[in-house]
């Protein structure tokens, strides 16, 4: 487990912290000396990461709930954090979803809910710390787009959509911040090894077929949490992967004339 020297006495507030790569984003930076706030739906097992990580490595560790599609909810949860904890130094804002469906076949509800937790909700919650990071002129702002947002595929277009919003919103706020000493980072990481796919691809086909090659949480925390209170763009995981995104953005007629097979593997 890798360790931050940085992030020392740090508070860092993380989305989506009950489990997959939110928790282990937690571990990493609570073995790094960092105070945490945790933030999910389910209470219950945010409870259960945050005594673990008190246990194990005598951090503060607070658990919140807090349900991204419900908007209007934000502010207050970021008003009491401050509040307790005195100013925000790293928030990752790493909670989100997706549903793989035909375009023709996604239901406005489906359509409605990734925007409001993949876009909406990721806004509104670093617009809340933004004052702060300013103020101080100190800060980091880490939001996880996924390498859906450089190279869309069949079956995903709602949620692709939602991933290059992020990226969108990403590096304009960086340009924005930068001036304050604030950093902002994109992490774009490949499918990775987490319950995503049980709502995203209920069949199990998709992972099925990505084998081998379908990233683990404990690689993407890792750099993650490495690139925490530095200066870093971009994290984009696995290589192979986002040398396809960029062969994309250069030849998108013939990365998308042979890779039709293999994009509609899921």
């Amino acid at each position: 487990m890798k360790r931050n020297p940085r992030l020392k006495d740090k508070t860092v507030v993380i989305t989506g912290a009950s489990g997959g790569l939110g928790e282990q984003t937690a571990y990493r930076c609570a073995a790094s000396g960092a105070n945490l706030v945790l933030l999910a739906r389910n209470l219950e097992k945010l409870e259960h990461v945050a005594s673990h990580i008190r246990r194990q490595f005598g951090v503060g560790c607070l658990p919140m709930q807090l349900d991204l599609a419900c908007p209007e909810e934000i502010p207050d949860v970021f008003h009491s954090i401050i509040d307790q904890t005195g100013g925000i130094d790293v928030l990752v804002n790493n909670a989100g979803y997706g549903i793989f469906a035909e375009a023709k076949d996604v239901s406005p509800a489906d359509v409605k809910g990734m925007f409001a937790v993949n876009v909406i909700g990721l806004i509104i919650c670093t617009k809340e710390v933004i004052p702060s990071m300013k103020r101080r002129k100190s800060g980091h702002i880490i939001n996880v787009s996924s390498q859906a947002g450089k190279l869309a595929t069949p079956k995903s277009s709602v949620y692709s959509a939602t991933k290059h919003a992020v990226l969108g919103y990403t590096n304009s706020l960086r340009m924005e911040l930068a001036r304050d000493g604030v950093f902002v980072t994109a992490i774009n990481p490949g499918p990775m090894a987490t319950n995503f796919f049980e709502l995203a691809d209920p069949s199990g086909n998709y992972v099925k077929n990505l084998g081998r090659y379908i990233l683990s949480t404990e690689k993407v925390a890792d750099q993650m949490v490495a690139a925490m209170l530095t200066n870093r763009r971009e994290i984009n995981l696995p290589g192979w992967m986002n040398a396809g995104s960029l062969l994309y953005a250069w030849f998108p007629k013939l990365v998308e004339r042979f890779g039709k097979k293999a994009f509609f593997k899921k």
